[in-house]
């Protein structure tokens, strides 16, 4: 089943692998530490224990970025506890100040558009981690794994913002369960994800699909080249489903690529 051989990587390597990047790109970098949000979710989770090991985890700081309007204290509760566990650096610093002076300063703002304050909030984290990292000689780890790249599940400049992507190229499927692998609890490893950007957001909601059927049709559609009619007709999947996943793939390239530069040779330059 493609399901299984999806899950069913070689998880020892993989942390070997990131680990090793992780530590070399750290000292290539002649950088101090890894600066990383940590929101007690699989993903972040899953990279602070990651650079932990790879790197001390007297080299990581964790800033602890909640909105008191959308962040359940379940969730940082579980962001305190693996900080302390794993003893990283850990810093708690609530956004609600930045994004009430950000809002009343900004042009059009309307509090009712959720999308847009939702990638402000965004976008003020990035800030606050680029900050501490610049004043601690550190690098940005960013937390998007494939899927969400993939799936443009991320806000532009905001939390694709990184120096780093160490589960980059792992589907969240794949991630949960190299959560489990690095000995984090079922509690956060299987935590339905969620930006956190206004109350009750829920990732798989706003999708409109499961992690587990996304990843299912992009691994078989990116990586084993199948059609999207044999993608419906071998896992049953509807078709709109399909089609959906794939057309977010499409008009999302915008995100995963470097802003387009105006070519002027011959005019501005020989």
């Amino acid at each position: 089943m493609l399901k299984e051989k999806l899950l069913s990587i070689d998880f020892s390597a993989v942390e070997r692998k990131i680990s090793e990047f992780m530590s070399n790109y750290l000292c290539y970098s002649k950088a101090n530490c890894y600066v990383l949000g940590l929101s007690g979710g699989v993903d972040s989770s899953t990279i602070a224990t990651l650079a932990a090991k790879s790197v001390g985890p007297e080299h990581v700081v964790a800033l602890v970025m909640p909105d008191t309007t959308a962040t359940p204290e379940d969730d940082l509760r579980d962001a305190y506890w693996l900080a302390d566990k794993l003893g990283i650096n850990r810093i708690t610093v609530p956004i609600d100040g930045i994004v009430a002076a950000a809002s009343s300063n900004l042009p059009f703002f309307d509090p009712k558009d959720l999308p847009a304050l939702g990638n402000l909030k965004a976008r003020i984290r990035m800030m606050m981690l680029y900050y501490v990292a610049n004043r601690l000689n550190g690098l940005v780890l960013g937390s998007g794994d494939r899927s969400e790249l993939l799936l443009g599940y991320f806000t532009k400049y905001g939390d694709g913002a990184a120096d780093l992507l160490p589960i980059g190229d792992l589907y969240k499927t794949q991630v949960r369960m190299l959560a489990i692998h690095l000995g984090l609890p079922e509690k956060i490893a299987f935590k339905p994800s969620s930006p956190r950007l206004w109350p009750n957001q829920m990732a798989e909601g706003e999708l409109g699909f499961t992690y587990e059927v996304a990843d299912l049709v992009l691994y078989m559609v990116l990586d084993l080249g199948y059609t999207s009619s044999r993608v419906v007709e071998e896992t049953g999947i509807e078709e709109n489903v399909v089609k959906s996943i794939i057309s977010r793939v499409e008009s999302t390239v915008h995100k995963r690529r470097t802003p387009p530069v105006v070519e002027l040779k011959g005019i501005a330059h020989p």
